[in-house]
């Protein structure tokens, strides 16, 4: 589907900077800083967990360690 871009350091921040995210969501439901958090996380989470980020493959950017 979409060729990984992302190293598993890059990966597991995405995920702890989703789950903070999250956080700041549940804290601040209703408000604009809350769906602002809501967004964030999501898209942190889904690059986290499929390892692809588009803006990466845009500016021709990989952290992912290639096998040689």
């Amino acid at each position: 589907m979409f060729k990984t871009n992302e190293s598993t350091t890059d990966r597991i921040i995405r995920a702890i900077v989703g789950v903070a995210a999250l956080v700041v969501f549940f804290l601040n439901q209703g408000t604009t800083l809350g769906w602002i958090a809501l967004v964030v996380a999501a898209l942190a989470l889904f690059t986290a967990a499929v390892g692809w980020c588009a803006l990466y493959s845009v500016f021709g950017i990989n952290t992912c360690k290639v096998k040689s």
